[in-house]
């Protein structure tokens, strides 16, 4: 496996995607507090944490991502819950919308599906390439946060896998308008609303009630 995976506990597993900049290390909080009831696994992003940093663009794609993330659910017996944040929450769409049935639920925080518009989505790009220092990755790390095209836009209302999508309320409306937008075309997703929780609320003021609302969930899928 080519990036950096941190596993613990046992049974049903989930795994973690991570923002632009950050690491399998905001996960820590919500890891805990599931405690072993769950097999819960977080991924260093290429270019993130304890895992490589190439040089080549390439290697830090979106679909070398979603690769990266086929690799780890290789590893496991059963279908995982996909838990992604920010970058990650869309990786974890663009996993659903493209691997149909590879996961058995997915968790979305404080993200949105792409764009379908061209323009937007270049303006998207642009801003992302020229952040990439704010985000204190190298340059071509950037290339994870860019879109293509409108893949999961485009498949969102075939979208059978139980879905969740949550927001802050202190975050950046659009995520939850993408919330709402993702549960008015979807056949099973909810949104729901975190009172109070900013864009990274998992790590930094309400991992309780994210590791919470996780295990809910989680357990719903089994039932």
């Amino acid at each position: 496996m080519r990036i950096n995976v941190t596993r613990s506990g046992q049974g049903k597993p989930i795994i973690f995607l991570h923002g632009i900049g950050s690491s399998a290390a905001t996960w820590n909080k919500v890891v805990s507090e599931l405690g072993d009831d769950f097999t819960s696994i977080a991924i260093d992003l290429m270019g993130h944490g304890d895992s490589p940093v190439p040089e080549d663009p390439a290697q830090y794609s979106r679909d070398a991502a979603l690769a990266d993330i086929d690799a780890v659910i290789e590893t496991l017996d059963e279908a995982p819950v996909l838990v992604g944040w920010s970058l990650g929450g869309y990786l974890a769409l663009a996993h659903a919308a493209t691997r149909i049935g590879a996961a058995s639920g997915v968790i979305v925080l404080n993200t949105g599906p792409g764009f379908r518009n061209p323009e937007k989505r270049e303006a998207w790009n642009e801003r992302s390439r020229r952040n990439a220092h704010r985000f204190g990755v190298v340059p071509q790390a950037a290339e994870l946060n860019l879109q293509h095209d409108s893949v999961v836009m485009e498949k969102l209302c075939e979208l059978e896998v139980p879905t969740l999508v949550l927001a802050g309320t202190d975050d950046r409306p659009e995520y939850a308008g993408a919330g709402q937008y993702m549960e008015s075309k979807m056949i099973n997703c909810k949104f729901k609303a975190i009172e109070g929780g900013g864009h990274a609320m998992h790590e930094d003021s309400h991992a309780s009630e994210v590791a919470q609302i996780i295990k809910t969930f989680a357990e719903s899928l089994q039932a």
